[in-house]
């Protein structure tokens, strides 16, 4: 990260602890961005999903021959915060998940940690009716709508056969689903895992224009 910084412009800050009540620091609220027509270009970048071995370091090492270049990695996918916009390993996401509903688990009637908690199906974080609707070609639609508890008590299991007016048949299919507050917090985490890689041909024009403008 050291080595990203260095391009950075150069300010002045007002410190009390400076002998002339200035400090020259990095200006590290300048910002550069790709372009959205670039992130929306398929035949531009290559899509990953980042294993729990991965870093952004790792992955910058791997594809674009340096560690340094982990910025190209995080920009590119808008990843601002690399500790939480980043998929979080399982072990650390089990402590993370633990910590955030630790509160909750020693509030219980029965105390439980926070993983407990999370994990409970008592401790739903949302609750789904779900519409499934395959056609004579074994194509299925599949519609999960969220609802709140009082809807989700009331939804029944049921298959129904349509006939279109050109004869064709469609069976739907509704069955319903509860979160637990655990599946929510894995399928966040899970989201993350699906990354684009910006094709290496483009890195050096990338680090032109990067200095370019971050030095401007």
């Amino acid at each position: 990260m050291a080595k990203y910084f260095n391009y950075f412009p150069k300010t002045f800050y007002s410190s009390n602890n400076s002998t002339t009540g200035l400090d020259t620091v990095t200006n590290i609220i300048s910002r550069f961005s790709f372009e959205q027509t670039l992130k929306d270009n398929s035949s531009a970048f290559y899509k990953y999903s980042v294993q729990d071995s991965d870093t952004p370091e790792i992955i910058a090492y791997k594809y674009y021959g340096s560690s340094e270049r982990h910025w190209v990695v995080l920009l590119f996918n808008n990843i601002i915060d690399p500790q939480f916009d980043w998929p979080l390993k399982y072990d650390t996401f089990i402590n993370f998940v633990d910590e955030k509903y630790t509160a909750n688990g020693a509030a219980n009637t029965t105390v439980q940690s926070g993983l407990a908690w999370a994990m409970s199906v008592n401790n739903v974080q949302a609750y789904y009716k779900i519409v499934t609707k395959t056609d004579i070609d074994n194509i299925s639609l599949v519609e999960k709508i969220q609802v709140d508890a009082n809807v989700y008590a009331n939804v029944a299991s049921t298959t129904q056969v349509f006939t279109l007016a050109d004869g064709a048949k469609i069976t739907q299919v509704i069955t319903k689903e509860k979160k637990t507050h655990y599946d929510y917090e894995m399928e966040e985490n899970e989201s993350k895992r699906e990354i684009r890689l910006i094709k290496n041909e483009f890195i050096p024009q990338i680090e032109k224009e990067f200095k370019k403008v971050i030095k401007s």
